[in-house]
């Protein structure tokens, strides 16, 4: 199937061309070991709380949250803490004071042959951490003499000569495979220093280490992790699978390390130094084990087109490819439009998968698909920006006292949608271009009063300002997430209004050239919307010095790869920001470098990505206005809710949508807008019947199975919402349809309206026994046959960890019909 190791090394601006196939993943028996670590509250959950326990520890009451421990793959966590001291960001001579310090380690410390049955540590050879080389966050110092050193760190300390000054004390890198890198160290025969910047295994563009997290006022903080396996760094070899002598497969596994940071006249030193490593608090971490598991000479088909079923697909397919004569699925994402057309045909083609009906009718094209609901997604704009409070008199004592601590909630109209979108935003534009038709507006959205008028007061004392808060991180390509996102912001009078031109009441105006009006676009053509992509439209260029090259539009605000890489530059807090100019980068190329990602506690970044990858790296999203006017972020209940008040496509009696114009969506007050349905659709007619078999499987695993929410193989990923019953009847039904070989046609329950089983609930009666918004199964049920729903409550339906597994091998197939798809890297 689809995923995708997430390579340490990614193309910045282009997209890899690389479709791959899923890992057939053993689960793994997960222990938690750490300082006073428990688990948490909540049922079936690996979140542990560990607290410090050495006597002379920084912060004695630190209570430390890690919201994830077990069945660990490429991914973000949550690490959240109360017992701290308000933080101090770094300066020009320290680190910063009184904060935190997160690292992954690979490995355990060697056993101690007079202590062989002590529980077992990190080893901070080990450990990612030092990339940079910042002061308080670097591997390596100096002393001023030998007797400063504490014991634990002297044999890695050197002098030059013994003289006082010259004492250089340096932690080595070891990594999963025994290299052991030794770092800036002066030997004891005093020869020059080795700098560690020169480490083969981590720098400052990949690692993940954390090297400040700050606490608020009152000791509190939060902050997201990126978890790492041996794909993404192969150094900490985190998930390498382990074979037991019972033939059971396990992922190799790593650790998690906070280390409490404090010291008088703020922080300068090493966090593994031993005065400050002792302190640590550490949590093991268990791996889903990377590497192939499918058997070999399993027979392979191939699913195209939309990225939102990625997760999902990932999750099942090691129950698919496990099951008797079970078939590998490979997944290319792509233009959901080409593969329907591909799958329309009578030749062997890839199941494809879709949120739309394929456009029948041009040139006398007639759609054949069997359409079968195996998805409920959506998508969603997630956002990492920490507060940077205006250093006014007017600035609130409790907005100061929360500087450098993450905004969690934010609310978008689909009027600021467009904004994004456009190069609307002053600072959405290359610095020194001339940027005078947009010159009276806000530089980026956290200063728009529309923003404002409608978020949190404490937004309005934020003093914001990047690149990356001036529009959305998007997907290069053609795409139905691009298709839905238009026609949610042209669905809303407000959001037509300003891409035709209309001022908003503070006088902020559509980039021209992204203008719908003809009148109004220096093209002399309006864009057309909805359309299928995200275009950079304006040409404009910030011209050469002679000795930088032009910055265009794509140039200064770059496209990602995929949805699933939006959501992962939000975890990192990487708003792909330019940097200067490189005359001489490794490549020889000459080229603008692109600054490094911020740190926790200044990041600064809007992407567009779907509701599971969002889930998997676990970044917050924004609440969207729905057509009944509320706010609603994406949840289980809330795409549920969308689901309940979808309408069929007027195109396709078998494709339901949520239509926002309808009198149901805007009757739905707790649906989420964005919550797309993912359709496999394939011609019955399609001439080898093995082929169709195989799809029939695939769709009925879906419809049944896959539907079960967890993080176990086979189940639905956290970030779908389950499929209403009626759905499932009517996959079940086309998977029948396809095997079989019935033409769309010949089939009376699809060419007569009046036979359909309603798929989902009409709408205009309520749904009963809908009230419990943990009985998810019930609640899905209940949307089968019966009238328009009450609005389901909003919380979050259950708790599914996200499970998108990452690795894979090169699919050696290519089809020619869809050779324009992206596939994910």
């Amino acid at each position: 199937m689809l995923f995708f190791p997430r390579t340490r090394h990614r193309t910045w601006v282009t997209s890899a061309a690389t479709g791959l196939v899923v890992a057939l993943l053993v689960g793994t028996v997960a222990s938690v070991v750490g300082i006073t670590a428990s688990p948490a509250e909540a049922a079936g959950s690996s979140s542990v709380i560990v607290r410090p326990t050495t006597p002379d520890a920084p912060f004695p009451d630190l209570k430390v949250t890690v919201s994830q421990t077990r069945d660990l793959v490429s991914q973000g966590i949550t690490v959240t803490w109360t017992g701290g001291k308000q933080s101090t960001p770094e300066s020009s001579g320290t680190g910063g004071n009184d904060y935190l310090q997160i690292m992954q380690c690979g490995g355990d410390e060697p056993i101690d042959p007079d202590n062989p049955d002590k529980t077992p540590q990190p080893d901070r050879l080990t450990c990612e951490y030092g990339a940079a080389n910042d002061t308080g966050a670097s591997r390596h110092g100096e002393l001023e003499s030998l007797d400063d050193a504490d014991p634990n760190d002297l044999k890695y300390t050197g002098s030059r000569d013994g003289t006082v000054g010259q004492v250089g004390l340096s932690i080595p890198f070891l990594s999963a495979a025994g290299d052991l890198v030794s770092g800036y160290l002066w030997d004891r025969e005093g020869s020059t220093p080795q700098s560690n910047l020169d480490n083969p295994f981590f720098t400052a563009n990949d690692s993940n280490e954390v090297k400040w997290a700050g606490s608020g006022a009152d000791g509190s903080g939060s902050t997201k992790f990126e978890i790492q396996t041996a794909t993404q760094s192969p150094g900490l070899g985190c998930g390498l699978p382990l074979t037991a002598n019972d033939g059971t497969v396990t992922g190799r596994p790593c650790w998690l390390v906070i280390v409490p940071r404090s010291a008088e006249g703020g922080v300068t030193d090493s966090g593994l130094f031993y005065p400050n490593w002792k302190h640590r608090l550490a949590v093991r971490l268990n791996f889903q084990p990377t590497g192939v598991r499918c058997t070999l000479g399993a027979d392979e088909q191939q699913l195209a087109g939309s990225e939102l079923a990625a997760g999902a697909v990932s999750s099942w397919q090691p129950q698919l490819c496990a099951a008797d004569e079970g078939s590998i699925y490979t997944m290319l994402t792509g233009n959901e439009e080409d593969a329907a057309s591909n799958a329309n045909g009578t030749d062997v083609a890839p199941l494809a998968l879709t949120s739309f009906p394929l456009r029948a009718g041009d040139g006398g094209t007639t759609d054949s698909l069997r359409y079968a609901p195996i998805a409920l997604s959506g998508l969603a704009v997630s956002f990492a920006i920490d507060r940077e409070p205006r250093v006014v008199d007017t600035t609130p004592a409790d907005v100061a006292g929360r500087a450098h601590l993450p905004f969690t909630e934010m609310k978008l109209t689909p009027r600021l949608v467009a904004k994004l979108l456009t190069t609307s935003y002053l600072d959405s534009l290359p610095r020194d271009a001339d940027r005078s038709k947009i010159a009276n507006n806000p530089k980026n959205i956290t200063l728009d009063p529309e923003f404002l008028a409608i978020n949190d007061a404490e937004w309005k004392h934020q003093g914001l300002i990047s690149p990356s808060l001036a529009d959305l991180l998007v997907p290069q390509g053609q795409s139905g997430a691009a298709t839905a996102l238009w026609s949610y912001v042209m669905a809303d009078a407000d959001g037509r209004a300003f891409m035709q031109g209309a001022a908003d009441k503070w006088g902020m105006v559509v980039n021209p050239w992204s203008s719908s009006s003809a009148n109004l676009n220096p093209g002399h053509i309006g864009l057309e919307y909805p359309r299928p992509d995200f275009p950079k439209a304006d040409p404009v260029e910030q011209p050469s010095d002679g000795v930088a090259g032009p910055i265009n539009a794509v140039t200064w605000r770059p496209f990602t790869n995929d949805l699933d890489t939006g959501a992962y530059l939000t975890l990192r807090g990487d708003g792909q920001v330019l940097g200067g100019w490189n005359p001489q980068p490794k490549t020889g190329i000459p080229r603008y470098d692109k600054m490094p990602r911020d740190s926790p506690g200044s990041q600064k970044v809007l992407g567009l990505t779907d509701t599971a990858s969002a889930a998997k790296f676990q970044v917050v999203t924004a609440s969207l206005r729905n057509p009944s006017g509320e706010f609603v972020a994406p949840t289980t209940a809330s795409m549920t809710a969308a689901a309940a008040a979808m309408t069929r496509s007027p195109q396709q009696s078998q494709v339901y949508q949520f239509d926002a114009g309808s009198s149901a969506a805007i009757g739905a007050k707790a649906a989420y807008p964005l919550t797309m349905p993912v359709y496999a659709a394939v011609n019955p007619a399609m001439d080898d019947e093995d082929v169709r078999a195989s799809y029939a499987e695939f769709i009925r695993y879906a419809a049944t199975n896959g539907q079960t929410p967890g993080r176990g193989f086979g189940q639905l990923p956290e970030g779908y919402a389950p499929l209403p019953q009626g759905w499932r009847d009517q996959a079940l039904k086309a998977a029948s349809a396809i095997q079989a070989g019935v033409p769309v046609e010949d089939d009376q329950s699809v060419t007569d309206d009046s036979s359909i089983e309603e798929p989902i609930a009409p709408v205009d009666e309520a749904v009963e026994g809908a009230t419990d918004p943990n009985a998810t199964g019930d609640l899905a049920g209940a949307l089968a046959g019966v009238k328009t729903p009450k609005d389901p409550a909003t919380e979050a339906i259950g708790a599914a960890v996200p499970l998108s597994l990452f690795a894979g091998v090169l699919s050696a197939l290519a089809v020619p019909a869809i050779s324009r798809f992206r596939r994910r890297l």
